[in-house]
């Protein structure tokens, strides 16, 4: 498309995937946005953003529609500077009330939820359907003396309870903690102990490729090693399936008793007041695994997280009321949260799925797209690399006509996946929105949009309202080299510190540069704007003297035909300082030899240089990943040198280790 089609809003990419339409940017919230700032561009806007963020952030709750109880008196308190920033001076604004009613009284019987079971049980929640539940949960959870202030942990797969927790939680003014449902019971503990839990919900198990996972049991566990948990609530997902469950008498309680007890099956659901919430009230403590130390529980506010997550959501991925998202996630990841919070809060449909995404077959996913008419998906690379190692005829047996957007996030791309994606999922008309940012800001740092022409792998630049930059090891701004990603503003999504461990958070954000927030990622802005996150600072690799970010290694091992995804860890060299070691997943029908791991070698330093040449490649059958499919360099590196790991609860395949060990151990894997 000319650039003089679109002037406000862009500009012209010779090798951009896909390009805004007219129609795209007539109907696109965030076009109608700059619009009505009266700004001449999106630029405009986002150089105003980062120079008066109160200025921005005012427009944004206002173009949102934030249904306040009582709107903001001044917007932002920079009175304790940027670090304790405090946001909506007056206002009065409860996220879960604001999720519920409108919607509910605008539309009582619009679709709110659809959940499917890995089993194919379907369970769906009209708006009113949805507002019943939670005060129905509110008043039990209440009964068991949840209050203000109090924490309670949800240990659940992604069920139509798990929402339904959350949000009466959020209507009582406690605080939650999300806990991912794969974790063992030490993980759990020590996440329990920390915010000093007084309830735990769970249930009594749940299906996994077919399996039972015995979730009941590892809440036991986990509640023998945290003192302050006092009751535990239990959701039936299995029922006789299930078998016997482990009981502790007055201790355990049925959901479904519990809430039949705060509204007898037939009785009209009780209304529960909605409290007069000031917006920095906590209302969740979301725990993020760190290189070394226990977890950092961060606190996140009714106007921080979930408006911060529904800003992204409209500005960058255009949702709102008639659509229907479904991001594959787990409660335990950011997403998780993200999705609830930000999805209902639009007027949007929410879709939940509980299982894996291959299971039982590798068109698992295509058929929810496809059963559940769903406008906008959120997969990871991870989950593309492996779901395309099935070929391309399970995607095309699916009707993806209603996907308008497709979502990404977790981890850096390379090119054939993305491809995939954009070509085989999208049909090459979707535009692929890129997105990154982090737990500890409530959701983006750099995004795609839908009026900015979208290039392979790359973000179209900072988030909608977000003050980002790249900078050197002196804080000054860089511009074609890998630096430091940084945020020079205040946002209303930042944490407001560490569950009581305030030097720590400062430690970890604000100790770098002055009023500066440090967020880890090494990043790198091109000649066109356009920006790319090359993997976590902590990861940098520095080669006799050259620095090198893991994803410019990986990314250039995966252009080699047998390699499907990699991971490249710095391990130390008596010459150079630091050497690569390369650990590789082949394509399916790639066969492991000592030529293919010399090729693979040799392909990186084609593209890198020789300097870069892998010391160590080994195959190995996976990568060590979270769930939410993040590939733990460090954990991979300690295993191979045979150190401390540091924090691996967020570990999903512990098995993926011994691989590496093996690599250690011999010298199979040097090349």
């Amino acid at each position: 498309m000319p650039q003089t089609d679109w002037p406000i809003f862009g500009r012209d990419v010779p090798d951009a995937a896909w390009r805004p339409s007219p129609a795209d940017l007539g109907r696109s919230r965030l076009g109608r946005f700059v619009r009505a700032t009266g700004l001449p561009d999106l630029a405009s806007l986002q150089n105003r953003a980062a120079a008066d963020p109160a200025w921005f952030w005012a427009a944004a709750a206002d173009d949102l529609a934030v249904p306040w109880i009582r709107r903001p008196t001044s917007i932002l308190d920079l009175g304790r500077g940027p670090a304790w920033a405090r946001w909506w001076a007056g206002a009065r604004f409860n996220y879960a009330a604001a999720a519920l009613d409108p919607r509910a009284d605008r539309d009582p019987d619009g679709s709110a939820l659809a959940w499917e079971g890995e089993d194919g049980a379907v369970r769906t929640l009209t708006n009113r359907e949805l507002r019943d539940e939670v005060d129905r949960a509110a008043s039990a959870f209440s009964a068991l003396g949840v209050g203000p202030g109090d924490r309670v942990g949800i240990f659940l797969p992604m069920l139509v309870e798990t929402v339904v927790a959350v949000l009466a939680l959020g209507i009582l003014e406690a605080i939650y903690t999300p806990i991912f449902s794969g974790y063992g019971a030490a993980a759990v503990a020590s996440r329990l102990r920390d915010c000093e839990a007084s309830v735990l919900v769970t249930a009594d198990g749940f299906l996994r490729r077919g399996g039972i996972v015995s979730l009941k049991e590892t809440a036991d566990a986990a509640v023998a090693e945290a003192p302050s948990v006092r009751r535990v609530v239990v959701v039936r997902r299995l029922g006789e399936r299930r078998g016997a469950v482990p009981w502790t008498e007055g201790r355990d309680a049925w959901w479904d008793e519990a809430m039949d007890a705060a509204a007898p099956p037939g009785a009209p659901s009780p209304h529960v007041q909605r409290p007069e919430t000031d917006p920095e009230t906590p209302y969740m403590v979301i725990y993020t695994s760190g290189t070394t130390g226990r977890p950092k529980g961060a606190v996140h506010v009714h106007g921080g997280f979930p408006l911060k997550g529904a800003q992204d959501l409209a500005h960058s991925f255009d949702l709102g009321p008639g659509d229907t998202l479904f991001w594959f996630t787990d409660l335990g990841w950011m997403m998780g949260p993200w999705a609830i919070s930000g999805a209902l809060l639009l007027g949007a449909r929410l879709v939940l799925y509980e299982g894996t995404p291959d299971h039982p077959g590798p068109d698992r996913l295509w058929a929810i797209v496809a059963g559940h008419r769903v406008t906008h998906l959120g997969l990871s690379p991870t989950v593309i690399r492996a779901l395309m190692a099935h070929g391309r005829e399970p995607v095309r047996g699916h009707d993806r006509s209603t996907l308008r957007v497709l979502g990404s996030t977790g981890e850096p791309w390379n090119p054939e996946p993305w491809w995939w994606y954009f070509r085989e999922v999208g049909e090459g008309r979707c535009p692929v929105v890129n997105y990154s940012g982090g737990t500890e800001v409530s959701g983006g740092i750099v995004s795609g949009n839908l009026i900015t022409p979208i290039r392979p792998m790359s973000f179209g630049g900072p988030n909608v309202g977000v003050a980002a930059d790249v900078v050197d090891s002196a804080g000054r701004p860089l511009r074609g080299t890998v630096g430091e990603l940084v945020i020079r503003q205040p946002l209303p999504g930042m944490t407001r510190g560490f569950w009581n461990d305030p030097e720590r958070y400062i430690e970890s954000y604000w100790s770098r540069f002055p009023d500066v927030w440090v967020h880890g990622d090494w990043a790198l802005i091109d000649d066109d704007g356009y920006w790319y996150i090359q993997g976590r600072s902590d990861d940098t690799l520095k080669v006799a003297g050259k620095r090198v970010g893991p994803s410019e290694v990986e990314s250039a091992a995966a252009v080699h035909p047998s390699v499907l995804e990699a991971a490249a860890v710095g391990i130390p060299h008596d010459v150079k300082g630091e050497s690569i070691a390369l650990f590789c997943v082949l394509h399916p029908g790639a066969a492991d030899s000592p030529d293919l791991r010399s090729a693979i070698a040799a392909e990186v330093a084609r593209q890198l240089g020789k300097p870069l040449r892998p010391d160590i490649v080994a195959v190995v059958s996976a990568l060590p990943k979270t769930r939410s499919g993040k590939v733990m360099r460090r954990v991979a590196r300690a295993a191979f040198l045979g150190i401390d790991p540091g924090d691996v609860s967020a570990l999903d395949n512990p098995t993926s280790l011994e691989a590496i060990r093996a690599a250690a151990r011999g010298s199979r894997g040097r090349v």
